[in-house]
């Protein structure tokens, strides 16, 4: 196991244990941080929209046209992504991402 680093809307940053395989979404959801992942990892919605610490953009696939097309319903930044579609993996270990803003 390793972590990832979250912090939350109102500012708090959260050490999260992260397990092999999992989609970040599914990790902060199940640590019980308020993220909706409405379409349950799909790349069909962007409730799962976040902001990954720039300094970890270029260990992450890039996205896929499908993930920057739900990404262009929401208002982003160059750092967005969708944490549905990040699996984790040891070499993240300790990957930073932000909860954006819920409608945007």
């Amino acid at each position: 196991m390793g972590v990832i680093h979250v912090t939350d809307r109102a500012g708090q940053r959260h050490t999260l244990e992260a397990i092999e395989g999992w989609r970040v979404m599914e990790i902060i959801r199940d640590w019980g941080l308020p993220i909706e992942g409405l379409c349950g990892g799909a790349c069909e919605c962007a409730t799962c929209h976040v902001f990954v610490d720039e300094t970890w953009l270029d260990r992450l696939y890039p996205p896929t046209e499908e993930e920057e097309d739900q990404l262009d319903t929401v208002v982003t930044k160059p750092n967005s992504r969708l944490s549905c579609q990040i699996i984790w993996t040891p070499e993240l270990d300790g990957l930073e991402v932000t909860l954006a803003p819920t409608g945007g």
